[in-house]
Order: structure tokens, then C-alpha cells, then sequence
């Protein structure tokens, strides 16, 4: 798989590249130096930069394939590696973690597939929903200790409700993909939309 250099030096794929660059730079201050609330920056920031890209792209259609593929492929890391940092500090149940890696880890390998076969299935309000929940429930883990009072933990129940939508969202993508396998469905680089 390769990419034109001009295709991949854009704004939004730099803007996803920071992202990914910010990954370990949250792990460091979080588990290395437990700088909790810079590492709630770098995370804000890194959440910051996946909402702008998709809009400057849009806007200055500046939509590639790179973009296509790898600003879902920074978030879902994104989302799993505060996820994970977030478990080892025993603020999140270890079950959520291995239910939304199994979904991300299949969901990135049949995306791969389809990308050989000229397919990107284009996102959808279900899988922003539930990355918008789960930036936000991850957002709230920052304040566990606020919630500890609570019958109900508030960031438990937003972080339930985006996993719930993300496997949603999992078999809608599903359904459109077999679709457009099958020639059913035009393909998203068919469209002329």
C-alpha cells in the first residue's frame, strides 16, 4: 500500500500524525511521572486535533486515502491506549478493555482488507456517536474520584454507552461492507456525492 507524498503531507494527515505522536506522549505522563492532569491535556489535545482534521478536510477538500485510513486507525489507538492506562490504574473494570480491543483490532483488520479491494466505508453518525462517547467517558475517568460518592459513576455509564455503540456501529459498518462486496451498494469512491 503506498501513498503520494503530496496526498500524505496535508494538514489533516499531519494533524492525525500528531496524534499518534501524542499517544506515548500521554502513557509517559500518566504512568511514567503520573502527571494526571497534563496528561488530561495531551488527551484534550489529541481529541482536539481529531475533531479539526475531518472538518478542514471537508472543507478544503482535502479528503486522501492516507487520511481515509489512518485518521479512524489514530483514533481507535488513541481511545485504546487511554483506555488501557486508564485500566492500569484501576479507574476503568478490566472487561472493557478486551471487549473494545477485539472490536477495534477486527474492525482496523477488516478495514485493511477492504482498502485492497477499493473499499472504505465512509463514517457514519452511529461511529462518531460512539467515539464522541468514549472520548467523553474517558474524558470524565479524570474524574473518578469526584464520582466515588456516587451509586451510580457517571463516567462507567457513558463509557458502557459508547462500547454498546461502538459494537453498533461495528455491525452497521459490517452490513454496508457485505453490501458493497456484493456490488449491492455503490462504494464510496463510486459515489458522486
Amino acid at each position: 500500500m503506498s501513498f503520494k507524498k503530496s496526498e500524505i503531507w496535508t494538514v489533516p494527515n499531519v494533524l492525525t500524525m500528531i496524534r499518534l505522536i501524542l499517544i506515548p506522549v500521554f502513557w509517559v505522563l500518566m504512568l511514567v511521572f503520573d502527571l494526571k492532569i497534563w496528561a488530561l491535556i495531551t488527551f484534550c489535545v489529541a481529541t482536539f486535533t481529531d475533531v479539526i482534521d475531518g472538518r478542514i478536510a471537508r472543507k478544503y477538500q482535502l479528503i486522501t486515502e492516507f487520511g481515509k485510513l489512518f485518521d479512524p486507525l489514530a483514533d481507535k489507538i488513541m481511545v485504546l491506549s487511554v483506555l488501557i492506562t486508564l485500566w492500569i490504574r484501576k479507574i476503568v473494570p478490566g472487561v472493557v478493555v478486551p471487549l473494545l480491543a477485539v472490536k477495534e483490532i477486527f474492525q482496523i483488520y477488516s478495514s485493511g482488507v477492504l482498502y485492497k479491494k477499493k473499499i472504505v466505508v465512509h463514517s457514519l453518525f452511529v461511529g462518531k456517536f460512539a467515539q464522541c462517547a468514549l472520548c467523553l467517558a474517558l474524558f470524565l475517568c479524570f474524574f473518578a474520584d469526584s464520582f466515588a460518592h456516587l451509586t451510580v459513576k457517571p463516567h462507567l455509564v457513558v463509557l458502557w454507552i459508547g462500547l454498546v455503540a461502538a459494537y453498533i456501529a461495528l455491525f452497521v459498518y459490517m452490513r454496508i461492507s457485505i453490501r458493497q462486496l456484493k456490488g449491492v451498494e455503490k462504494t464510496y469512491a463510486d459515489r458522486s456525492e
